[in-house]
């Protein structure tokens, strides 16, 4: 079934085995969002509600990351945990505000990344899971 969202699909080549998937080109409508949390508790925390509300399809925890940032004029470092969130372009705007409230952080991280590619199996997921019906 083919939706709206994706876009044109790369040639097959005939050195591709059976198994390996087709990936979108160009830019597929899908970002990963970046954050730091003080912990992975409140990565967690954070995850899921985004999660739940439709924010973000699925929330990746990266435990024990090392941080060394300047704050307030002072070199500060510190042990934080990276939270991925895989969204779709549509909610970015929604996704930083609920992060902003929710966030422990008085200026939590919020870079958003473009996708080169994907494969459509997990695009259509992805934009499924966001999808309120």
């Amino acid at each position: 079934m083919e939706l709206e969202f994706m876009v044109p699909f790369t040639e097959v080549h005939s050195r591709m085995g059976p198994n390996e998937e087709v990936l979108a080109e160009a830019s597929p409508p899908a970002r990963i969002v970046l954050t730091t949390t003080a912990n992975p508790e409140e990565a967690a925390r954070l995850g899921r509600a985004l999660v739940e509300e439709r924010l973000a399809a699925c929330a990746t925890l990266v435990p024990a990351v090392q941080s060394i940032y300047r704050w307030q004029g002072q070199i500060e470092s510190s042990t934080e945990t990276l939270l991925l969130l895989k969204t779709g372009p549509d909610q970015l705007a929604a996704l930083e505000a609920r992060l902003l409230q929710l966030h422990s952080y008085q200026t939590p991280e919020f870079l958003v990344l473009g996708i080169e590619s994907a494969s459509h199996p997990y695009l259509e997921w992805l934009h499924a899971s966001l999808r309120r019906d």
